[in-house]
Order: structure tokens, then C-alpha cells, then sequence
């Protein structure tokens, strides 16, 4: 269950649309996916971070809360790509996302 990260309001339940955008990319062998959730109640997003480990394991963390205007440019970057999801990808939107980290 993904919890608003201000209002603590539950984001995944009937009626809720869920993440608004998710991306992937790998950093030095670990994977790591952000999915980005509004909340309509309070106006914010919050992030949940999921690294699966190159050498095993994976781990998960919230942030936030993230503000509207910082959490819509994250989404309009995202939606540059028709697949954010594809970890191995190097275009303009991935590097810019992930702040030219190492990506792999």
C-alpha cells in the first residue's frame, strides 16, 4: 500500500489512479525504478524508490512530500519517453532524470 507521504491518505486504493509515471534505469549494475503518485487531497507527490541490488537484494523507500510544481516536471520529463521503463536506455530525458548519475 502507498501512503500520501503529507496526509498519509491511502494512493492505491478504488478510485485513485495509481502511479502517474514510473522510469528505470540501472546505476552501476543495481536497478533502480521511481513511481511517482498525486494526491489529489493535498496536492502532492510522493516517490517510491525501489533498488534491486546487482549483488542480490532490494530494497524500498518513500519520499516526499514532493511539490506539485517539482513532481509535474519530474512526470513531463518522464513522459518524453514512450518506454521509461527500459533501464538500459541513454536518452536526453534518462540522463537529465537520474542527474547524470552513472548510469550503466
Amino acid at each position: 500500500m502507498i501512503r500520501c507521504s503529507q496526509c498519509r491518505g491511502n494512493l492505491d486504493q478504488e478510485g485513485m489512479p495509481g502511479a502517474v509515471a514510473s522510469i528505470s534505469g540501472s546505476i552501476l549494475g543495481d536497478e533502480c525504478s521511481e513511481s511517482h503518485y498525486f494526491c489529489d487531497r493535498c496536492g502532492v507527490y510522493t516517490v517510491r524508490i525501489c533498488f534491486d541490488l546487482f549483488l542480490g537484494g532490494e530494497s524500498v523507500s518513500i519520499q516526499g512530500p514532493m511539490p506539485r510544481t517539482e513532481g509535474d516536471a519530474s512526470i513531463e520529463l518522464i513522459r518524453q519517453r514512450s518506454t521509461p521503463w527500459d533501464k538500459k536506455c541513454r536518452c536526453s530525458a534518462h540522463l537529465s532524470y537520474f542527474k547524470g548519475s552513472a548510469l550503466d
